[in-house]
């Protein structure tokens, strides 16, 4: 390790961190050993950091010899050092990429540790801060680095229990070095046929060469020796690699803890020449609905590392996929900018694409379960490209899954439309934001009666893609919370004899004119339904209005000044609005009815989840009727 300079500068961990060190100095987490994943797979990421800048500026790529990581461990002093030659830090990289969880994008990451070792594991890899696992097994760590371009080398040093140090530092060379200071309980570390073996598991596939070397010791082999097989795992045949060698390098290239729930791995020859391997993770990556979109997916070029972040790799609907492609086509010295709207690059995502919704489709037919196991995770991702990928909308529709009022779990929409009824000529939906509270919704009840099926929609992006699809099969999407309810040509399930007997057309006129008159403004109109069976009323949009959920989460967004007034429609079977209907015709109805009236209003809206008008006018209107009653 490099001699450190006297001028050193002692800074606290923000408090995020300080609260994860903690879990990690006192971990009793079985799989310790992933610590040394965890620093190969930053060493490896330096080098093709490096590699990449070097393509463009070869200044950076002076007296650096070929790219490798080495790992020197020495028993008697209980030290293990992890160093490359890759792209290296400088004082701001350190304290932004060792001081705090900034770069993962969260603070409250660590809220949501459970204490269960396993998950928060899960949770460390998918946040990006799998450094800090070194305090599992090392009682003090320090960070020897000198980024490439720069001729000042910096220190970073910590014992993990709150603060750290950084100084001015020499070194000869680009690259980081880590050196760490075993625990006592953890000299199972410092053990050569140990740490081979966790080398092999976990960073066999690591594209540039690791060495190892003991020194003193029984086991002193001072001479470095290659311990992995060094080839990027995506050049090798399939039939080469074992699902444990895709599962360590999906963890790898992914940064998560969990094993992929699907791997497509292929070559493809002719116009274009790349190869993709992809995996689809088994848990939602914790950055999955970050606003940014970002694609996760490396690329290559001739085994180059280039970027992995480019937006025009993967659609924005895809980015939870992680994985490599490697192409043969496009020029090394590309930089990120030319990436943009790149022709080849561009043939080549609609290809990728088109090559991921085609495994899809078959996983769905093979195997279901599975299918829908992602779907769960990932399908209101996916369903994202209905609104915005013209191009691939019908394909999306068809593998698209549903929940609905007629079945247990999902449905697509050609098994729908085989469900739907006699003279039933529209695909029935509603939207919200709980999956729960939308299957509850008053307006389902007309629907639920007749046997009509509804499509129960609570992704946010639903309401979006819905505006920009039409139809399926030539059946219209229609929302039961917008416009008329179109069910009076559909039979009801019920016989005459079971249906409960309305208010007279008559004095159902006489009522809602009368409601009209109270609510005035608060509504836009008050009309009769067939869509209630239970319920005394429901508030619905008006034909040429916007659907409800739809201007919910425009306001709430500040894209919409005001809510706009709703439909109120009643229940002429409900016993409330029977009794309402035989009194409206009386003398004095309008001021006798207009508290009763008031709570028809407020109980639709409290149904909806909308806030009350005047919340201590309905109080006093309860009280009032509650008092009334009990007389």
């Amino acid at each position: 390790m490099s001699d450190t300079e006297t001028k050193t500068e002692k800074m606290g961990f923000e408090a995020e961190v300080s609260r994860l060190l903690h879990m990690m100095v006192h971990s009793v987490y079985s799989d310790r050993e992933i610590f040394l994943r965890e620093l190969i797979s930053n060493a490896s990421d330096a080098c093709d950091k490096l590699r990449y800048a070097g393509q463009t500026d070869a200044n950076l790529l002076k007296g650096n010899g070929d790219f490798g990581i080495a790992i020197t461990v020495d028993p008697e002093a209980k030290t293990m050092v992890v160093a490359d030659n890759g792209i290296g830090m400088n004082r701001d990289d350190l304290i932004e990429n060792l001081g705090t969880i900034a770069k993962s994008g969260t603070a409250n990451f660590v809220d949501q540790l459970t204490g269960d070792s396993k998950k928060d594991m899960q949770l460390i890899g998918q946040f990006g801060v799998g450094f800090y696992s070194v305090f599992m097994v090392a009682d003090s760590v320090s960070v020897t680095t000198r980024k490439a371009g720069d001729d000042q080398a910096w220190v970073w040093t910590s014992n993990g229990e709150g603060s750290y140090e950084i100084g001015e530092a020499s070194k000869e060379n680009t690259g980081t070095e880590i050196q760490l200071h075993l625990k006592d309980d953890a000299a199972e570390f410092l053990e050569q046929y140990r740490l081979q073996t966790i080398v092999g598991k976990y960073s066999d596939h690591i594209a540039v060469p690791i060495t190892m070397a003991i020194k003193g010791g029984e086991e002193a082999d001072a001479e470095p020796k290659v311990v992995n097989e060094g080839s990027a795992i995506w050049t090798r045949a399939k039939s080469d690699i074992t699902e444990e060698q895709y599962n360590e390098f999906y963890k790898h290239v992914g940064g998560g803890f969990d094993d992929p729930s699907m791997t497509l791995h292929y070559k493809a020859e002719g116009m274009q020449e790349y190869t993709v391997l992809l995996f689809v993770p088994t848990q939602q990556p914790m950055d999955l609905f970050d606003p940014a979109r970002k694609n996760r997916v490396k690329l290559y070029v001739k085994r180059v590392f280039i970027s992995d972040d480019s937006a025009d790799l993967l659609p924005g609907w895809l980015r939870f996929m992680r994985g490599v492609v490697d192409s043969q086509d496009l020029p090394l010295n590309i930089s990120r900018e030319m990436l943009q709207n790149n022709p080849t690059l561009t043939k080549m995502s609609k290809a990728i694409t088109k090559r991921v919704i085609s495994e899809f489709e078959k996983l769905a037919k093979k195997d279901s379960e599975k299918f829908l196991a992602i779907w769960s995770e990932f399908g209101a991702v996916i369903k994202e490209g209905i609104y915005e990928d013209h191009e691939r909308r019908d394909a999306l529709l068809k593998l698209s899954r549903f929940r609905s009022t007629e079945i247990d779990g999902w449905t697509t929409l050609e098994d729908y439309v085989g469900r739907m009824k006699d003279k039933q000529s529209n695909i029935y939906y509603i939207t919200g934001t709980d999956a729960a509270a939308v299957a509850k919704s008053p307006q389902l009840e007309g629907f639920r009666s007749r046997g009509i099926e509804v499509l129960l929609l609570s992704d946010a992006v639903d309401d979006f893609w819905l505006q920009m699809t039409p139809d399926f099969d030539g059946k219209a999407f229609k929302s039961i919370t917008h416009g008329g309810s179109d069910l009076k040509d559909i039979a009801d399930d019920k016989s005459d004899d079971k249906k409960p007997e309305a208010a007279s057309e008559g004095e159902m006129t006489t009522l809602t004119t009368l409601m009209k008159e109270v609510l005035g403004d608060k509504v836009s109109d008050v009309r009769t339904t067939d869509r209630l069976t239970d319920t005394s009323a429901c508030l619905v949009a008006s034909e040429s209005g916007m659907d409800m959920h739809m201007e919910r989460i425009l306001k709430a967004h500040n894209q919409l000044d005001s809510m706009t007034a709703k439909v109120l429609e009643v229940n002429p079977s409900h016993p409330l609005v029977r009794k309402l209907a035989s009194l409206a015709g009386e003398k004095g109805a309008m001021d006798n009815l207009a508290d009763p009236v008031w709570l028809v209003l407020d109980q639709a809206k409290i149904l909806e989840g909308d806030p009350l008008d005047d919340a201590s006018a309905f109080a006093r209107r309860l009280s009032a009727a509650m008092e009334k009653g009990l007389a």
